[in-house]
């Protein structure tokens, strides 16, 4: 009996020594298998704050992905990263990414991020109306950014025509945008919900939402080279897997989110808190990250206006394929 015994205890004992080795040779390979995964961002904001959320908070743990969030100011240089694939995965505005896949670039869109219109026109104090404006100098994060081209498209209903009737200055987008009006620097510009309650508070005048014009409009993307995606489908997934986590999780936890958001963006609870009430009520973060592509056909409608040239079929510059697969294996 002793004999029997103490041959189970040996067999105990090798088998939970397996079991720790093969844990062990488990957790190496993830470690030696987790990627870095550069993602390109146009600027940082609470539309596009998710990215930092999923990275700070460990969402791309699960799927051994080391997430790693570049600022980048301007178009060009986004599609020359994505391109040359320095960047893996670009948020940027549907109809620059679009334009850029016109112009030859292999890019295509692969999942929605910001799906709507949350900015204002927002004037200095001694500016009241659109006509006012005329002749000055207007902040934008970019010249050719999708936000910049509906503000020219909303400028000209007000009268006013560019560039005859006023100039725009590339400030960099979200809090640059509000400093630059701040000091002067610009007569108005542009700023994003919810920059444009804080614009409000120091006394500026906003002179209409973009959403009041345009309540249907793609904005920001998810946007990859087509042959990077195509040779690194897995890859791909498992950043969408791990964005649609974080997602959920934003959906589900006003509070935190919102006290994530104050610190990350910086920014007044309060001012973080009516962002994620707006964005959430108004469809502008889509709980599964799906592309709005009514929206998408206007941005592109919009840019053909805005380029002189044939209007081009949404459909084109689209694969749901991946946001697909990992909805389905979530």
């Amino acid at each position: 009996m002793k004999a029997k015994n103490a041959a189970r205890a040996c067999e105990s004992r090798v088998l939970w020594v397996a079991a720790l080795a093969t844990v062990l040779a488990v957790s190496l390979v993830s470690a030696q298998e987790r990627v870095k995964f550069p993602v390109g961002v146009g600027t940082k904001t609470l539309g596009t704050g998710l990215i930092w959320l999923a990275t700070k908070k460990g969402f791309f743990d699960e799927f051994a992905l080391d997430v790693q969030p570049v600022l980048l100011r301007g178009t060009p240089v986004a599609v020359q990263a994505l391109v040359g694939e320095s960047l893996f995965v670009t948020m940027g505005s549907a109809d620059a990414m679009a334009s850029a896949a016109l112009g030859g670039a292999d890019l295509v869109s692969v999942a929605g991020v910001i799906n709507g219109l949350t900015q204002a026109i927002v004037a200095g104090k001694k500016y009241k109306s659109f006509k006012e404006l005329r002749g000055t100098t207007i902040g934008v994060q970019s010249l050719a950014s999708g936000a910049t081209t509906v503000l020219k498209r909303i400028f000209k209903i007000n009268g006013l025509d560019y560039p005859a009737d006023y100039k725009l200055l590339a400030v960099g987008g979200g809090n640059f945008n509000l400093a630059a009006l701040s000091t002067g620097q610009v007569a108005a510009a542009f700023l994003v919900v919810p920059l444009v309650f804080s614009a409000e508070a120091q006394g500026m005048n906003v002179l209409g939402y973009y959403k009041d014009y345009f309540p249907n409009y793609q904005l920001t993307v998810m946007s990859v080279k087509r042959g990077w995606a195509e040779k690194n489908r897995a890859l791909l997934v498992r950043f969408i897997k791990g964005t649609l986590r974080a997602n959920r999780w934003l959906f589900g936890n006003r509070e935190a989110a919102s006290e994530f958001f104050a610190k990350e963006i910086q920014m007044a609870p309060e001012l973080a808190r009516k962002g994620w009430d707006y964005y959430t009520a108004n469809r502008i973060w889509h709980a599964n990250l799906e592309l709005n592509g009514e929206g998408m056909k206007l941005a592109l409608e919009i840019l053909a206006e805005e380029t002189k040239a044939a209007p081009q079929d949404a459909g084109k510059f689209i694969d749901r394929s991946y946001l697909q697969q990992a909805l389905k294996e979530l």
